[in-house]
């Protein structure tokens, strides 16, 4: 995840990969290139992204584009317009979509590593084996029937995609705190960012309503674990996936859902996953309720007194505070 250090060599800017400019889309952002050691203007806002685009870059060697900071807001909403369709559309070889959906989740994981979790944290020397599990992860996912399926929930609803990509970031960091197998560590990655694919299945007028949910709307979206389970039957995950996608929503203290079951029942990994998932979806703003500071959404969770398990909880606290637990 080296593109963060890329990007520090140009204030003002972040860098993307040349594959991000697809065919035919309208960025409505400058793109700037490398020449000389300065920073030139490559495409204005206003241009429509051709093939020769990417043949010039690609004859000239340029493995990396920059676009301007405040930029960022309108690259992020290119990419939810643009990337679902490209990796949607089966004229585009398999190989060269599942490059473009590893380059464009690396980046936004790089990004959120970066924003969500202590700068100290990122400097030790066990970050480079958190590095290592979001590449194995990914390149997992970036597999036929899986990116299929990924793809399908961006253009279904990309914050959906976008939170559980979140999950992601906080899950591996957490459960990098414990001595596991590194294919296990992998696998609870790829349930992590599969963990709310069953809201595939549930209307995206639901997903968001600005109000309260009504009870029939309730009982929809609590189906989402199982319904998660039945799409990822064909993907070849292994039982440590699929539990953090049935049970993310099960609680301690036998409260959650599907099954409500409690705490001896549930999986280590899957309750962490449940763990990080309420924790990124109180410090992301949601059709019904506005972002809460990190410190804030820890003491509402502290305050739901039995849901979390003490010790993951505890953990938890302390990779947010950058503390030496492992």
């Amino acid at each position: 995840m080296s593109g963060q250090q890329q990007s520090a060599r140009e204030p003002g800017y972040f860098a993307v990969s040349p594959l991000m400019l697809f065919p035919k889309a309208f960025g409505r952002f400058k793109v700037f290139i490398r020449q000389a050691g300065r920073l030139m203007l490559y495409a204005s806002e206003n241009e429509v992204y051709t093939r020769e685009h990417l043949s010039r870059l690609h004859e000239n060697g340029v493995s990396e584009v920059f676009v301007q900071t405040g930029d960022r807001e309108r690259f992020d909403r290119y990419l939810e317009n643009n990337l679902a369709q490209y990796l949607l559309n089966e004229r585009v070889p398999l190989e060269a979509r599942a490059r473009i959906f590893h380059i464009a989740a690396r980046s936004m994981v790089r990004e959120l590593y970066g924003k969500k979790l202590p700068a100290k944290l990122l400097k030790r020397a066990q970050f480079a084996r958190i590095a290592a599990f979001v590449e194995k992860t990914l390149a997992f996912l970036a597999r036929g029937e899986s990116l299929k399926q990924l793809a399908t929930l961006m253009a279904h609803d990309f914050k959906t995609y976008d939170h559980s990509l979140q999950v992601f970031v906080f899950a591996t960091a957490l459960m990098n705190t414990y001595d596991l197998p590194e294919d296990e560590m992998v696998q609870i990655g790829v349930g992590a960012v599969l963990h709310d694919l069953g809201k595939l299945g549930i209307d995206p007028a639901i997903l968001d309503k600005p109000g309260p949910l009504t009870a029939e709307e309730t009982l929809i979206v609590r189906t989402h674990p199982a319904k998660g389970v039945a799409l990822c039957s064909g993907l070849n995950l292994s039982l440590t996936a699929m539990q953090c996608i049935l049970f993310h929503h099960e609680r301690a203290d036998g409260s959650g859902y599907p099954g409500s079951v409690g705490n001896g029942e549930i999986p280590l990994a899957a309750m962490a996953v449940g763990l990080v998932d309420v924790f990124a979806a109180l410090t992301t703003a949601r059709p019904y309720a506005s972002a809460v500071s990190p410190f804030e959404a820890l003491r509402v969770m502290r305050d739901m007194k039995g849901a979390f398990d003490t010790e993951l909880f505890k953990r938890f606290v302390m990779v947010l505070s950058g503390a030496e637990i492992v």
